[in-house]
């Protein structure tokens, strides 16, 4: 067998790449926010209620983002 057939071979549920990779987005938005967060922080301390609450607001969204992608493996 030659390696291009076994490579045309590969078969199974690729669905634990997919969230691999739909969980790379959701990953780098949430070290964004509270790296962006803590920088604000430093700069405003005085607006630490209405930045921590950005912050929260913004984690719920990309996490949002990473279950819809740990259920779409499942719809198909």
């Amino acid at each position: 067998m030659s390696a291009l057939q076994t490579l045309a071979a590969v078969d199974g549920s690729l669905s634990s790449v997919g969230y691999g990779l739909a969980a790379i987005g959701p990953g780098v938005g949430v070290g964004i926010i509270f790296g962006n967060g803590t920088q604000a922080l430093a700069r405003q301390p005085e607006a630490a209620g209405l930045i921590r609450a950005n912050q929260i607001l913004g984690f719920a969204f990309c996490e949002a983002l990473a279950l819809i992608g740990l259920v779409m493996p499942f719809v198909y």
